[in-house]
């Protein structure tokens, strides 16, 4: 595990990176679809409610794996078709990180949509109501009442998915995205010593996961900050 010029230390770390780039991609793309999901079960449209309860119900029975799979070989099938149009042949793969954070995100943004759905229902319907009775507009409703107190009830459960979607980075690796595990396994394969390659690799992830984890928790205690919690 040296650095020197037969050492893996920096292969390491640059998975290690890898795995940080993907995880934090795929959670970006499922805050995205986690708010989108949460206001359609919100709304008043029951066609919208039904349509975000499908999607996370769905999301949260499949495995990740198998999204993981359908995601790139749907993919690379959809490429190659479209290749096949413009006169090429063979199959055309679909790109490893992209369809990585892509399945994450759609995994993740069904768990966010939970955990910004019970955060909006945390807020006083009381504080809502005095809002509109001073006159606000729903976009400065959404700015001074809804989305500080959104973010400071939603960040202990946000930690939780991150935490959750860290690990499904893991996963990408069977799809050949060189990140941790992946590289890991290449190292061990060439030099017939899994066990410290694994070893540095959980390592890693749980330096990664305590900094990251140490990050929400500050955030935390300033969104709390001048207010007393039980």
């Amino acid at each position: 595990m040296g650095f020197g010029p037969e050492g893996w230390g920096g292969l390491m770390l640059r998975a290690a990176l890898m795995s940080v780039a993907v995880a934090a991609s795929g959670f970006l793309i499922g805050m995205v679809f986690g708010s989108l999901v949460c206001w359609a079960r919100l709304s008043r449209s029951a066609t919208a409610r039904l349509l975000a309860d499908a999607y996370a119900t769905v999301l949260r029975g499949v495995p990740d794996l198998l999204v993981i799979y359908l995601l790139y070989f749907g993919g690379s099938a959809l490429l190659s078709h479209v290749a096949a149009m413009f006169g090429s042949s063979g199959f055309v793969s679909a790109p490893t990180f992209a369809t990585g954070a892509l399945a994450i995100g759609c995994v993740s943004g069904a768990y966010q949509s939970e955990v910004l759905r019970g955060a909006f229902l945390s807020i006083q319907t009381g504080q809502l109501e005095a809002g509109r009775a001073y006159g606000m507009k729903t976009m400065l409703l959404l700015r001074r009442i809804i989305v500080p107190q959104l973010v400071r009830y939603a960040l202990p459960g946000m930690e939780n998915v991150w935490q959750l979607v860290l690990k499904e980075s893991a996963l990408i690796s069977v799809i050949g995205l060189v990140e941790l595990m992946r590289q890991s396994a290449i190292g061990s394969g060439s030099t017939h010593q899994p066990f410290y390659f694994y070893v540095t690799a959980t390592l890693l992830f749980l330096a990664i996961s305590s900094v990251t984890g140490w990050g929400f928790r500050r955030v935390e205690a300033r969104a709390f900050r001048g207010v007393r919690r039980a």
